[in-house]
Protein backbone atom coordinates (compact mmCIF):
# COMPACT_ATOMS: atom_id res chain seq x y z
CA UNK A 1 0.00 0.00 0.00
CA UNK A 2 1.29 3.45 -0.88
CA UNK A 3 2.16 5.67 2.10
CA UNK A 4 -0.11 8.68 2.70
CA UNK A 5 0.95 11.85 0.95
CA UNK A 6 3.16 14.11 3.07
CA UNK A 7 0.60 16.92 3.01
CA UNK A 8 -1.49 14.89 5.45
CA UNK A 9 0.83 16.04 8.25
CA UNK A 10 -0.61 19.54 8.35
CA UNK A 11 -2.05 20.92 11.56
CA UNK A 12 -5.12 23.07 12.12
CA UNK A 13 -3.11 26.25 11.51
CA UNK A 14 -1.83 25.14 8.09
CA UNK A 15 1.66 24.29 9.36
CA UNK A 16 3.30 21.33 7.65
CA UNK A 17 5.17 18.96 9.97
CA UNK A 18 8.53 17.88 8.52
CA UNK A 19 10.68 17.66 11.66
CA UNK A 20 10.54 15.07 14.46
CA UNK A 21 12.48 15.28 17.71
CA UNK A 22 12.84 11.75 19.03
CA UNK A 23 13.89 11.28 22.67
CA UNK A 24 15.41 7.85 23.24
CA UNK A 25 16.08 8.05 26.99
CA UNK A 26 15.29 10.26 29.98
CA UNK A 27 18.58 9.29 31.61
CA UNK A 28 21.71 11.41 31.54
CA UNK A 29 25.22 11.25 32.97
CA UNK A 30 24.97 14.97 33.85
CA UNK A 31 22.52 16.67 36.21
CA UNK A 32 22.35 20.14 34.68
CA UNK A 33 20.56 22.37 37.14
CA UNK A 34 18.12 23.96 34.67
CA UNK A 35 17.28 20.55 33.19
CA UNK A 36 16.64 18.18 36.08
CA UNK A 37 16.67 17.77 39.82
CA UNK A 38 19.79 16.55 41.59
CA UNK A 39 18.06 13.31 42.52
CA UNK A 40 15.82 12.02 39.77
CA UNK A 41 13.26 9.27 39.46
CA UNK A 42 13.90 7.87 35.99
CA UNK A 43 11.45 5.84 33.97
CA UNK A 44 11.44 2.06 34.40
CA UNK A 45 13.04 0.52 31.32
CA UNK A 46 9.78 -1.24 30.48
CA UNK A 47 8.14 2.15 29.96
CA UNK A 48 10.78 3.44 27.54
CA UNK A 49 10.34 2.75 23.84
CA UNK A 50 12.51 -0.11 22.62
CA UNK A 51 15.00 0.34 19.79
CA UNK A 52 12.60 -1.51 17.50
CA UNK A 53 9.71 0.75 18.52
CA UNK A 54 11.84 3.85 17.99
CA UNK A 55 12.85 2.69 14.51
CA UNK A 56 9.25 1.87 13.61
CA UNK A 57 8.12 5.27 14.85
CA UNK A 58 10.79 7.03 12.82
CA UNK A 59 9.93 5.05 9.69
CA UNK A 60 6.22 5.85 9.98
CA UNK A 61 6.92 9.55 10.40
CA UNK A 62 9.16 9.60 7.33
CA UNK A 63 6.38 7.88 5.38
CA UNK A 64 4.16 10.77 6.48
CA UNK A 65 6.58 13.35 5.10
CA UNK A 66 9.05 14.00 7.93
CA UNK A 67 12.42 14.89 6.40
CA UNK A 68 14.46 15.64 9.52
CA UNK A 69 14.82 13.63 12.72
CA UNK A 70 16.79 14.85 15.71
CA UNK A 71 17.69 12.24 18.33
CA UNK A 72 17.63 13.64 21.87
CA UNK A 73 17.57 12.49 25.48
CA UNK A 74 18.42 12.80 28.34
CA UNK A 75 21.82 11.96 26.93
CA UNK A 76 21.11 9.76 23.89
CA UNK A 77 24.62 8.33 23.63
CA UNK A 78 24.27 6.46 26.94
CA UNK A 79 21.24 4.54 25.67
CA UNK A 80 21.96 0.85 25.18
CA UNK A 81 21.54 0.03 21.50
CA UNK A 82 22.04 3.63 20.35
CA UNK A 83 24.55 2.51 17.71
CA UNK A 84 21.98 0.14 16.20
CA UNK A 85 19.37 2.90 16.28
CA UNK A 86 21.54 5.42 14.44
CA UNK A 87 22.39 2.88 11.74
CA UNK A 88 18.70 2.14 11.26
CA UNK A 89 17.73 5.80 11.14
CA UNK A 90 20.54 6.57 8.72
CA UNK A 91 19.18 3.92 6.35
CA UNK A 92 15.69 5.45 6.10
CA UNK A 93 15.39 6.18 2.37
CA UNK A 94 13.47 9.47 2.47
CA UNK A 95 15.16 11.07 5.46
CA UNK A 96 17.18 14.14 4.46
CA UNK A 97 18.72 15.08 7.82
CA UNK A 98 19.67 12.91 10.79
CA UNK A 99 20.68 15.09 13.72
CA UNK A 100 21.77 14.55 17.31
CA UNK A 101 21.73 16.65 20.46
CA UNK A 102 24.27 15.59 23.08
CA UNK A 103 26.18 16.87 26.11
CA UNK A 104 29.41 15.83 24.39
CA UNK A 105 30.63 13.50 27.13
CA UNK A 106 30.76 10.45 24.84
CA UNK A 107 31.74 12.01 21.53
CA UNK A 108 35.42 11.26 21.88
CA UNK A 109 34.61 7.55 21.39
CA UNK A 110 31.54 7.74 19.15
CA UNK A 111 31.92 10.70 16.76
CA UNK A 112 33.41 8.73 13.84
CA UNK A 113 30.83 5.93 14.13
CA UNK A 114 28.01 8.49 14.19
CA UNK A 115 29.19 10.06 10.93
CA UNK A 116 29.47 6.62 9.34
CA UNK A 117 25.92 5.79 10.50
CA UNK A 118 24.58 8.85 8.71
CA UNK A 119 24.36 11.54 11.38
CA UNK A 120 24.89 14.82 9.52
CA UNK A 121 24.41 17.54 12.14
CA UNK A 122 25.12 17.62 15.83
CA UNK A 123 24.25 20.05 18.62
CA UNK A 124 26.47 20.00 21.71
CA UNK A 125 25.28 21.62 24.93
CA UNK A 126 27.97 23.83 26.44
CA UNK A 127 27.18 26.49 29.03
CA UNK A 128 30.65 27.40 30.29
CA UNK A 129 34.33 27.24 29.39
CA UNK A 130 35.36 27.46 33.04
CA UNK A 131 35.91 23.95 34.46
CA UNK A 132 34.73 24.77 37.99
CA UNK A 133 31.64 26.59 36.74
CA UNK A 134 30.97 23.81 34.23
CA UNK A 135 31.01 21.33 37.11
CA UNK A 136 28.68 23.56 39.15
CA UNK A 137 26.16 23.81 36.32
CA UNK A 138 26.24 20.11 35.43
CA UNK A 139 26.81 18.94 39.02
CA UNK A 140 28.98 16.05 37.77
CA UNK A 141 30.30 16.94 34.30
CA UNK A 142 34.00 17.05 33.42
CA UNK A 143 34.85 19.93 31.08
CA UNK A 144 38.01 18.31 29.71
CA UNK A 145 36.04 15.25 28.59
CA UNK A 146 33.53 17.43 26.75
CA UNK A 147 36.30 19.50 25.18
CA UNK A 148 37.92 16.35 23.79
CA UNK A 149 34.50 15.28 22.52
CA UNK A 150 33.99 18.57 20.69
CA UNK A 151 37.41 18.30 19.07
CA UNK A 152 36.67 14.69 18.08
CA UNK A 153 33.41 15.80 16.48
CA UNK A 154 35.22 18.50 14.50
CA UNK A 155 37.76 15.92 13.29
CA UNK A 156 35.03 13.39 12.38
CA UNK A 157 33.60 15.66 9.69
CA UNK A 158 29.93 16.28 10.54
CA UNK A 159 28.26 18.59 8.03
CA UNK A 160 27.37 20.99 10.83
CA UNK A 161 28.28 21.26 14.50
CA UNK A 162 26.55 23.77 16.76
CA UNK A 163 27.08 24.57 20.39
CA UNK A 164 23.91 25.23 22.39
CA UNK A 165 24.25 27.61 25.33
CA UNK A 166 21.55 28.52 27.85
CA UNK A 167 22.46 31.96 29.19
CA UNK A 168 21.27 32.92 32.66
CA UNK A 169 21.94 36.11 34.57
CA UNK A 170 24.01 35.36 37.63
CA UNK A 171 25.47 32.20 36.12
CA UNK A 172 27.25 32.51 32.76
CA UNK A 173 26.21 35.89 31.37
CA UNK A 174 29.88 36.93 31.28
CA UNK A 175 30.87 34.08 28.92
CA UNK A 176 28.89 35.07 25.83
CA UNK A 177 31.90 36.52 23.99
CA UNK A 178 34.40 33.80 25.04
CA UNK A 179 31.97 31.04 24.03
CA UNK A 180 31.37 32.67 20.65
CA UNK A 181 35.11 33.03 20.06
CA UNK A 182 35.55 29.38 21.07
CA UNK A 183 33.11 28.41 18.30
CA UNK A 184 34.77 30.71 15.77
CA UNK A 185 38.20 29.25 16.53
CA UNK A 186 36.86 25.75 15.72
CA UNK A 187 34.85 26.83 12.64
CA UNK A 188 31.59 25.66 14.21
CA UNK A 189 28.32 27.40 15.07
CA UNK A 190 26.76 28.49 18.35
CA UNK A 191 23.22 29.26 19.49
CA UNK A 192 22.15 31.13 22.60
CA UNK A 193 18.89 29.95 24.13
CA UNK A 194 16.47 31.78 26.38
CA UNK A 195 15.78 29.37 29.21
CA UNK A 196 12.29 27.89 29.09
CA UNK A 197 10.24 27.51 32.31
CA UNK A 198 10.38 23.72 32.57
CA UNK A 199 11.29 22.84 36.14
CA UNK A 200 12.88 25.01 38.83
CA UNK A 201 15.88 27.06 37.69
CA UNK A 202 18.48 27.78 40.36
CA UNK A 203 22.08 27.07 41.22
CA UNK A 204 23.13 26.80 44.84
CA UNK A 205 19.64 27.86 45.92
CA UNK A 206 19.84 31.18 44.05
CA UNK A 207 17.12 31.78 41.47
CA UNK A 208 18.51 32.77 38.08
CA UNK A 209 16.98 35.04 35.45
CA UNK A 210 16.77 34.41 31.73
CA UNK A 211 18.53 36.84 29.40
CA UNK A 212 16.78 38.18 26.29
CA UNK A 213 18.17 37.31 22.89
CA UNK A 214 18.15 40.99 21.92
CA UNK A 215 20.54 41.89 24.72
CA UNK A 216 22.89 39.10 23.62
CA UNK A 217 22.62 40.18 20.00
CA UNK A 218 23.48 43.76 20.99
CA UNK A 219 26.52 42.60 22.95
CA UNK A 220 27.78 40.32 20.20
CA UNK A 221 27.29 43.04 17.59
CA UNK A 222 29.81 45.17 19.45
CA UNK A 223 32.45 42.46 19.02
CA UNK A 224 31.51 40.76 15.74
CA UNK A 225 29.94 41.82 12.44
CA UNK A 226 26.70 39.83 12.20
CA UNK A 227 25.05 39.25 8.81
CA UNK A 228 21.38 38.21 8.79
CA UNK A 229 20.71 34.84 7.15
CA UNK A 230 17.49 33.58 5.62
CA UNK A 231 15.86 30.85 7.69
CA UNK A 232 16.29 27.31 6.39
CA UNK A 233 13.15 25.22 5.94
CA UNK A 234 14.17 22.72 8.64
CA UNK A 235 16.23 25.02 10.84
CA UNK A 236 13.80 25.11 13.75
CA UNK A 237 13.30 28.22 15.86
CA UNK A 238 16.83 29.65 15.67
CA UNK A 239 17.35 33.07 14.04
CA UNK A 240 20.82 32.78 12.55
CA UNK A 241 23.52 35.29 11.64
CA UNK A 242 26.78 34.76 9.79
CA UNK A 243 29.80 36.03 11.69
CA UNK A 244 31.61 37.99 8.99
CA UNK A 245 35.09 36.81 8.12
CA UNK A 246 34.58 33.40 9.76
CA UNK A 247 33.07 29.99 9.01
CA UNK A 248 30.69 30.31 11.97
CA UNK A 249 27.10 31.29 12.55
CA UNK A 250 25.48 32.50 15.73
CA UNK A 251 21.81 31.81 16.43
CA UNK A 252 19.25 33.01 18.93
CA UNK A 253 16.38 30.83 20.17
CA UNK A 254 13.87 33.06 21.91
CA UNK A 255 10.77 31.33 23.34
CA UNK A 256 10.08 34.32 25.60
CA UNK A 257 10.96 37.40 23.59
CA UNK A 258 10.38 36.32 19.98
CA UNK A 259 7.55 33.86 19.57
CA UNK A 260 8.36 31.50 16.68
CA UNK A 261 5.23 29.37 16.76
CA UNK A 262 3.76 30.57 13.46
CA UNK A 263 6.44 28.61 11.57
CA UNK A 264 6.53 25.58 13.87
CA UNK A 265 7.13 22.42 11.85
CA UNK A 266 7.93 20.07 14.74
CA UNK A 267 6.50 17.26 16.79
CA UNK A 268 8.21 15.47 19.69
CA UNK A 269 8.16 11.90 20.87
CA UNK A 270 9.25 11.53 24.49
CA UNK A 271 11.26 8.58 25.76
CA UNK A 272 8.15 6.83 27.07
CA UNK A 273 6.32 7.29 23.79
CA UNK A 274 4.21 10.37 24.34
CA UNK A 275 3.65 12.21 21.08
CA UNK A 276 3.87 15.83 22.25
CA UNK A 277 2.33 18.57 20.16
CA UNK A 278 4.33 21.43 21.71
CA UNK A 279 7.27 21.79 24.09
CA UNK A 280 5.29 24.36 26.08
CA UNK A 281 2.07 22.37 26.27
CA UNK A 282 0.95 19.11 27.87
CA UNK A 283 -1.29 17.94 25.00
CA UNK A 284 -0.16 14.52 23.77
CA UNK A 285 -1.24 11.06 22.68
CA UNK A 286 0.02 7.73 24.02
CA UNK A 287 1.98 6.43 21.07
CA UNK A 288 3.58 3.62 23.11
CA UNK A 289 0.26 1.94 23.88
CA UNK A 290 -0.67 2.14 20.23
CA UNK A 291 2.63 0.60 19.12
CA UNK A 292 2.29 -2.21 21.65
CA UNK A 293 -1.36 -2.93 20.88
CA UNK A 294 -0.64 -4.70 17.62
CA UNK A 295 -1.97 -1.77 15.57
CA UNK A 296 -1.06 -1.79 11.90
CA UNK A 297 1.22 0.81 10.36
CA UNK A 298 -1.76 2.48 8.72
CA UNK A 299 -3.66 2.64 12.02
CA UNK A 300 -0.69 4.24 13.76
CA UNK A 301 -0.25 6.77 10.97
CA UNK A 302 -3.94 7.63 11.06
CA UNK A 303 -3.70 8.30 14.80
CA UNK A 304 -0.67 10.54 14.24
CA UNK A 305 -2.51 12.50 11.57
CA UNK A 306 -5.63 12.82 13.73
CA UNK A 307 -3.56 13.98 16.72
CA UNK A 308 -2.59 17.18 14.90
CA UNK A 309 -5.94 18.64 15.91
CA UNK A 310 -4.42 18.92 19.42
CA UNK A 311 -1.44 21.02 18.31
CA UNK A 312 -1.92 24.53 19.76
CA UNK A 313 -1.39 27.71 17.81
CA UNK A 314 1.38 28.80 20.17
CA UNK A 315 3.01 28.26 23.53
CA UNK A 316 2.38 30.77 26.31
CA UNK A 317 5.14 31.66 28.78
CA UNK A 318 3.61 34.70 30.45
CA UNK A 319 5.46 34.27 33.75
CA UNK A 320 9.11 33.55 32.88
CA UNK A 321 10.15 33.45 36.53
CA UNK A 322 7.75 30.62 37.34
CA UNK A 323 7.94 27.11 35.85
CA UNK A 324 4.69 26.25 34.09
CA UNK A 325 5.30 22.73 32.78
CA UNK A 326 5.36 19.81 35.17
CA UNK A 327 7.98 17.71 33.34
CA UNK A 328 11.70 18.34 33.43
CA UNK A 329 13.54 18.96 30.16
CA UNK A 330 15.26 15.56 30.29
CA UNK A 331 11.83 13.89 29.95
CA UNK A 332 11.12 15.71 26.69
CA UNK A 333 14.44 16.18 24.94
CA UNK A 334 14.16 19.91 24.30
Amino acid sequence: MQAPHSTQLIDGFDRRITYLRLSITDRCDFRCQYCMAETMQFLPRSEVLTIEELLRTARLFTELGVKKIRVTGGEPLIRRGADELFKGLGALPTLDTLALTTNGSHLEKTATDLVEAGVTTINISLDSLQPERFREITRVGDFSTVLRGIDAAVAAGFQRIRLNTVVLDGLNRDEVIPLTQFAVDRHIDIAFIEEMPLGQVNVGGKTLAYVTSQSLHDELSRHFDLETLAAANDAGPSRDYKISGTHSRVGFISPHSHNFCSSCNRLRVSAEGRLLMCLGNEESIDLRSLLRSGASDEAVKTSIIDSLTLKPERHVFDQPDEPQIVRFMNATGG
